[in-house]
């Protein structure tokens, strides 16, 4: 990485981290396309995945009080089983076609909770983790899907953040580890993501305390901008 580059990646760490922690997802919708337009698709997912991993690791202290290790381990294990495979696959499915599934599926999910069909919702989940994963392992994001997945599970805010946070740990984690088998990922990438180690614990608590401060409502909103986002960067890229 270029030094000049630093400054702009270093910005996008902290905007990343704190979105991140203060909706319990959302950092690749920040940190995947600026990676990737500063150092190439691969190379900058693949960093991206780096960063969040070691981020979702803070996120996880953070918020070690609530976290639903039981109620959310399905979801996590199939979540780790899809990004497996997704990123050993990487680009075995053409993304025009995964980003019309998601926004399908978006759309489906937003009238289900505006209809308020939970029963539905819920049954869903492990399914919605699995899809998810996988297409995180080859996109870099499953940013709609893993929401609605966790979202399912009917926990509260707190609870619902700390579930999101373990399973973008174990995700990005698993994408992070195949990556670097297949040198994707070099030592220079985790002396970056160590420079960067400091902004990770500054973003998550200031990303923590926003969550406590704009309550139910007011996370419900950020929770679906986030997923608004991640949808309109899947239609822009159509």
């Amino acid at each position: 990485m270029e030094p000049y580059l630093l400054p702009v990646v270093f910005l996008a760490v902290a905007a990343a981290f704190t979105l991140s922690a203060s909706a319990g997802f959302g950092g690749s919708l920040i940190l995947v396309p600026t990676l990737a337009l500063l150092l190439g698709t691969k190379s900058g997912v693949a960093l991206a995945a780096l960063l969040l991993a070691f981020n979702n690791l803070v996120k996880v202290y953070a918020y070690r009080k609530t976290l639903p290790y039981r109620k959310a381990a399905v979801v996590i294990v199939l979540v780790a089983v899809g990004v497996f495979l997704g990123a050993k696959l990487l680009v075995s499915a053409p993304e025009r076609a995964v980003a019309i599934a998601v926004i399908v599926s978006f759309a489906a999910a937003f009238l289900i909770e505006s209809l308020d069909l939970t029963r539905w919702q819920r049954g869903s989940s492990p399914v919605l983790a699995f899809v998810s994963g996988a297409t995180s392992g080859f996109s870099g994001t499953s940013g709609p899907l893993k929401g609605l997945a966790v979202r399912g599970l009917g926990l509260d805010r707190l609870h619902l953040v700390g579930a999101l946070s373990l399973a973008s740990l174990v995700g990005d984690a698993t994408k992070a580890a195949v990556w670097t088998e297949a040198s994707l990922l070099t030592g220079k990438d985790y002396v970056v993501t160590a420079v960067c180690v400091p902004l990770m614990f500054f973003s998550t608590f200031l990303g923590k305390r926003l969550n406590t401060k704009i309550g139910e409502r007011g996370y419900s909103r950020v929770f679906w901008a986030v997923m608004v986002g991640y949808t309109g960067r899947l239609v822009a890229g159509l």
